[in-house]
């Protein structure tokens, strides 16, 4: 079977880069999940029958208990709640590289990287920073988690030296590491998963709201490196290349979504803005909205020739994509051009909205991402925005003392008419005015995203 094996983790190797290709593209997505299925499934099966993989009834078990448990979350999940699952994964994730590295260092001889105390140079590096990165990923994951759950609060959590603190805590990391690779105690290794646990947290709890998109895809980063630092240690190449594939898509992800913020990464992990909302119809001065009701809104859009749909995380609260789609067919039918816009950083996490749409079987041809559909709001008859907020913000053009001046944002303030969906005329995520309310060419239709699009189709029909 060894010979076998090297072929093996190949063509796995191959499928989960045929499955990043396909998971790309809304259309090709569940070829590209199926392909990632399929490398999983044969890279398990060929690790277990490893001659010096046992005892075969633990392993099993294991599968049992994790499968088990895997497919009741799967099956109870709601897609709102989808953000936060990703973000406890990640923490799975790197808990398992935590754990890996524990007992490589405390039998070393069964991963052939030397015994106890004499474990080789290399190999204590790989495992160090493959510990490092995992407890990172731990705590940190379990802290976007609880933000993306309201455990813990969404507004930045910050105090005098931070930033000095936290360097502190990286420069004795690495002189732990040094300890560690000098000495081979195991106090330093437990100094190291102690203080890579604390970091975590630190690093993730001055993150706002607002930045969560670019920190759940920079969490599953970090876990590919997580990975493939383990992969070293136990010298599997197949781990390495999964690693490395996760650790540098997960890169790429947030380099995209800070590029739709105009933010630099940095920039998000040092100085965070957003949290929850913060302001309230009463905190917005003498400043009026001009309020109006679904039979309103369903008149506008019945005459008009061009309707671009623009959804956010309140579409997501109120799981009201399946009446949005009911919605735009009935538009459809009376020769309304319907197209959805997508901002890249809509929802809690990279793509929220475009499951959320593929979920209600919106076709693809209708969804747009920012950058192809922009130019349009200008052509458009009517904007419906549900239960978006900061990603239509115009404050982000003008407003050079907003936290969010110089993001990209969709113009809907372009358009004739946007009819603006939201439970109240308060702050968005990242706890800022949207002056848009207030324009007059803007309808604010005060109810759940829900109950007002049901209420817009029955007016329609």
């Amino acid at each position: 079977m060894e010979i076998f094996t090297p072929l093996a983790y190949l063509v796995s190797s191959v499928l989960f880069i045929m499955a990043l290709r396909g998971l790309a593209g809304p259309e090709t997505a569940r070829r590209g999940f199926l392909y990632g299925v399929a490398g999983m499934v044969l890279a398990i099966l060929v690790t277990i029958m490893l001659p010096n993989v046992t005892p075969y009834g633990l392993i099993i078990l294991g599968v049992l208990i994790g499968g088990g448990i895997g497919s009741a979350i799967a099956l109870k999940i709601e897609m709102t709640a989808l953000p936060q699952l990703v973000a406890a994964f990640h923490s799975l994730v790197g808990l398992a590289a935590v754990c890996v590295a524990i007992a490589a260092f405390y039998s070393p001889d069964a991963y052939g990287i030397g015994s106890v105390g004499n474990i080789k140079l290399a190999s204590l590096i790989e495992m160090s920073l493959g510990a490092v990165i995992g407890a990172i990923t731990f705590t940190g994951s379990i802290i976007a988690w609880g933000k993306l759950q309201g455990v813990v609060t969404g507004k930045p959590i910050t105090f005098n030296m931070q930033h000095m603190i936290n360097a502190f805590l990286a420069g004795l990391l690495l002189l732990f590491v040094i300890m560690l690779c000098v000495t081979q105690l195991s106090f330093y290794f437990w100094l190291i998963v102690i203080i890579a646990c604390v970091l975590g947290v630190l690093i993730i709890i001055p993150i706002g709201g607002a930045d969560m998109p670019v920190i759940v895809s920079m969490l599953n980063s970090y876990s590919g490196w997580a990975a493939a630092g383990i992969g070293f240690t136990l010298h599997n190449n197949l781990l390495i290349i999964v690693g490395a594939l996760v650790g540098a898509s997960g890169a790429i992800l947030s380099y995209i979504m800070c590029k739709g913020m105009n933010r630099s990464f940095f920039n998000v992990i040092l100085g965070g803005f957003g949290g929850e909302q913060a302001a309230s119809a009463q905190d917005m001065g003498d400043r009026n909205a001009n309020l109006g009701s679904a039979e309103d809104a369903a008149y506008i859009m019945k005459n008009s020739s061009k309707v671009i749909i623009v959804p956010g995380y309140g579409m997501a609260v109120a799981q009201a994509q399946h009446a949005l789609r009911e919605m735009a067919d009935v538009l459809k039918s009376h020769g309304v051009d319907v197209k959805y816009a997508i901002h890249p950083v809509a929802g809690r996490m990279p793509g929220h909205m475009n499951v959320l749409l593929a979920e209600a079987n919106v076709p693809y041809d209708e969804v747009f991402e920012l950058e192809d559909i922009n130019r349009d709001f200008a052509m458009t008859d009517v904007v419906y925005v549900i239960g978006a907020n900061d990603i239509t913000n115009p404050a982000a053009k003008t407003d050079t003392t907003s936290p969010i001046y110089g993001m990209p944002v969709l113009d809907v303030d372009k358009a004739k008419t946007v009819l603006f969906v939201k439970r109240s005329l308060g702050s968005g995520y990242a706890g800022i005015d949207n002056p848009l309310f207030y324009e007059n060419g803007t309808m604010m239709l005060l109810d759940d995203a829900k109950k007002m699009t049901e209420n817009i189709v029955k007016a329609l029909e």
